[in-house]
């Protein structure tokens, strides 16, 4: 995305930063359950980000493990239109779909369709990693469902209505993205700039790509939101992140009431952490299962892998990027690194974070990170030939709302 040259850094440096008892450790156990490191943002945003990014990459990247710590770039080009839950088509992926009505997705009664060992029947397997994860491709699965009862209540002709309700429902999932995800993680004066003008920086040469910048730095905003706890349902117990929330296999009395990550009808949801470079324990010592079999307690930690897989891709430093896309570049002060970590510029995952830490209190981010991240999900949905961007740029919403505008909770709640 930029003609910039990478970093140089020690990776010793980068690990002792990331691993447990570095700068990266929210040491948060106290934090995190009372709540002082919440930013204003809802706790289900991070999770919805995350079913963007596999969404982007659903079949153009062999899975790598767990793809929870594999990279969005490589991959020779990329689109927005919900590829996790449809794989190619009822013909291709009958098993995604009823025998008796292939209009619909499979759906079972609180949790992804399972084969008799617990494994998922779904297009993309990274969305069984955790619950979160599980939970919203359940909830997208039922949109689709109740978009074909529509269509069909509409007199759709059957052999439109798969077809019909696929387009309906990726239109509203792009809508989100673009009119509700990105102006609370952007910032609405720079979507609208992208949209209304283009992207300055991201320019493909043919068919929308994943640049680096993106993949291996800026989109990993998230990792910092993770709490290290979440409440699941009203009145139940908190569970911790990992373990208690992995995936791959049934979701048991896990299922997630959306009501408590998002703000509906007045009544506040969980909140996020602030995207400020800080993990909580859970990420910060990731489970075997996440991480595999790790010979150093640094690669264990999801933190110390972001730094040194965007050094090991020559990412070029927050300040470089700054400057060339005419930000203000952070100051010492305003990075608030211990004077032990790096001499330099500073990592561009690390400088994001930092920049969304000082700048916004680390509830969006800051220009460097919104640039790349609003350009390049802009781009990706513009460059698609059938999104609603392209084919019909002043659509809007048809579903019902709750709030007055269509939001992501109307897409993951069951209609009122």
């Amino acid at each position: 995305m930029f003609d910039l040259p990478g970093l140089t850094a020690d990776e010793a440096v980068l690990r002792r930063i990331g691993a447990s008892g570095g700068f990266c450790d929210g040491n948060a156990a106290e934090r995190a359950f009372a709540g002082a490191e919440d930013a204003d943002v809802e706790a289900g945003w991070p999770f919805f980000g995350q079913f963007v990014a596999h969404d982007l990459t659903a079949d153009r990247s062999p899975l790598a493990g767990h793809a929870e710590l594999d990279s969005l770039a490589n991959v020779r080009s990329a689109r927005a239109n919900l590829e996790p839950l449809y794989g190619p088509g009822p013909a291709s992926s009958p098993y995604l779909y009823q025998r008796n009505d292939p209009a619909k997705l499979l759906e079972a009664d609180s949790d992804v369709p399972r084969n008799q060992e617990g494994t998922a029947l779904i297009g993309d397997p990274r969305n069984d990693s955790h619950v979160f994860m599980s939970q919203m491709q359940v909830a997208f699965i039922r949109a689709h469902n109740r978009l074909v009862d529509r269509l069909r209540a509409n007199g759709t002709d059957e052999h439109d209505l798969f077809e019909d309700a696929r387009r309906a429902l990726t239109w509203h999932y792009q809508w989100v993205i673009v009119n509700e995800f990105l102006p609370r993680l952007v910032g609405t004066d720079l979507v609208n700039s992208i949209v209304a003008c283009g992207p300055r920086f991201y320019q493909p040469d043919g068919a929308p790509f994943i640049p680096v910048e993106f993949a291996d730095a800026a989109y990993r905003y998230g990792h910092s939101q993770i709490r290290q706890t979440y409440v699941l349902q009203a009145g139940r117990e908190a569970l911790r992140f990992f373990p208690d929330l992995m995936g791959f296999g049934p979701i048991g009395n896990r299922a997630v009431d959306w009501a408590l990550f998002f703000d509906v009808r007045g009544q506040q949801a969980q909140r996020a952490k602030r995207i400020d470079g800080r993990l909580v324990p859970s990420l910060i010592s990731l489970p075997e299962a996440i991480s595999g079999q790790v010979g150093d307690s640094a690669y264990a930690s999801l933190a110390a892998r972001d730094l040194q897989r965007g050094h090991g891709l020559g990412l070029p430093s927050g300040e470089s990027v700054a400057r060339l896309v005419g930000a203000a570049v952070l100051s010492e002060d305003e990075l608030g690194l211990p004077p032990d970590s790096w001499t330099g510029e500073t990592p561009l995952w690390m400088y994001i974070q930092r920049e969304a830490a000082s700048r916004h209190a680390g509830n969006c981010l800051g220009e460097v990170g919104g640039t790349i991240i609003g350009e390049v999900l802009i781009g990706v949905i513009s460059g698609d030939p059938e999104s609603y961007l392209a084919r019909v740029p002043d659509w809007r919403p048809t579903l019902p709302a709750r709030d007055g505008g269509f939001k992501v909770s109307d897409l993951l709640m069951d209609p009122l």
